[in-house]
């Protein structure tokens, strides 16, 4: 069942920066045919939701069910949220979700909410809650996570011409006096799980290994990961650390030759704006859904290690042989490669839309 169109749409994506990014070109697809998309995101992830085209109100919810550490539900939130999608006037929405999420806690506030139209994807029965119940066969197996939400608003009848590459609003900001006119290579070496990135001490040899090699390093991180990326960065490298937002991030992404990074948001972020990406992929999920989409990829890591397809946070195994047992060498090889691609063209397949994100619950 088609959703209704030329309305007011909200879609979820209720979890990491990275996920967000990968519902790029759902978004795009929505807002080709809305009045208006409001795009909502988890606790702290609205400076993400704004970087997307054809998002023009973002909300935030701190969802009890999707979180990984979550404290106990709050009825009054649950309440407050509830209200405040009331108000907004909401037509229709799209709940995008992995494959292991529920749509349905959300389904139901939408519902109670007033929402006359939803759609997701759901191997669990919905009864009444859903209007679009999208799954397999339509919904295609092990293909990257941005196609797997595309096909949800295709699904419900929003349509997008080509693959669902990843995008994010231009201009970025001027970093250049940050990182300097030189052409240079970043490496990321922070993500959410330690499982999903190598061990600090062996990011620095890599680093190392990259400025030995003749390349200009800098090292991106958020705030709280200074103590990590100062260690990398060992004073051969310049280190941004804190030094950005994320707009400013996907700036200095897009500047740099390469991007060395593991299964982290800014990898994505890399794809987004064009920069091709050296994954030091751990197998803990598969690359084929959540490897960088889009861009010319070096995938490296053992993706036969034991902890292969566990969706552990931290790793199983002594040594973290999967990211840790990559080479320098076949790092350095790695980004000589990606150097020698022809750049991705300027990306933004739909203009940011003219309005101002004007509330966050």
């Amino acid at each position: 069942m088609s959703a209704p169109t030329g309305g007011h749409v909200l879609v979820a994506r209720l979890d990491s920066v990275g996920d967000v990014l990968l519902s790029g070109p759902a978004v795009r697809a929505v807002a080709a045919s809305s009045a208006r998309v409001t795009l909502l995101v988890g606790r702290g992830r609205s400076a993400v939701a704004r970087l997307l085209p054809g998002v023009d109100d973002v909300l935030e919810l701190d969802a009890p069910w999707i979180v990984a550490d979550p404290g106990p539900v709050d009825p009054a939130a649950i309440g407050a949220f509830v209200e405040t999608v009331r108000r907004a006037g909401v037509d229709a929405a799209l709940i995008l979700t992995s494959f292991h999420q529920s749509p349905l806690p959300l389904a139901l506030l939408l519902r109670l909410a007033g929402v006359g139209w939803v759609g997701a994807i759901s191997d669990d029965y919905p009864g009444s809650l859903l209007d679009l119940r999208h799954r397999m066969p339509e919904v295609p197996a092990d293909v990257p996570e941005s196609e797997r939400a595309l096909s949800l608003a295709r699904a419900a009848g929003f349509g997008l011409d080509g693959p669902a590459t990843l995008a994010v609003r231009r201009p970025l900001p001027d970093v250049s006096a940050l990182v300097g006119p030189d052409p240079y290579v970043v490496y990321h070496p922070g993500a959410d799980a330690p499982a999903r990135r190598p061990g600090a001490e062996h990011s620095r040899a890599l680093v190392a290994a990259l400025v030995e090699a003749g390349h200009r390093v800098v090292v991106t991180g958020s705030p709280g990961e200074s103590t990590l990326t100062g260690l990398v960065a060992g004073g051969l490298a310049l280190d941004l650390t804190g030094a950005v937002d994320l707009a400013g991030l996907a700036a200095v992404l897009a500047g740099a030759e390469v991007v060395v990074a593991p299964n982290t948001g800014p990898a994505h972020l890399a794809a987004a704006v064009g920069t091709p990406v050296v994954s030091l992929f751990a197998p803990v999920v598969p690359p084929e859904r959540w490897a960088p989409y889009g861009v010319p990829v070096v995938l490296l890591g053992d993706q036969d290690a034991a902890c292969r397809l566990t969706r552990a946070r931290h790793c199983p195994v002594p040594g973290h042989p999967c990211l840790d047992g990559v080479s320098p060498a076949d790092v350095v090889a790695a980004v000589a490669e990606l150097r020698r691609v022809p750049p991705v063209d300027d990306r933004d397949p739909v203009p940011a839309r003219p309005r101002e994100v004007d509330h966050v619950a």
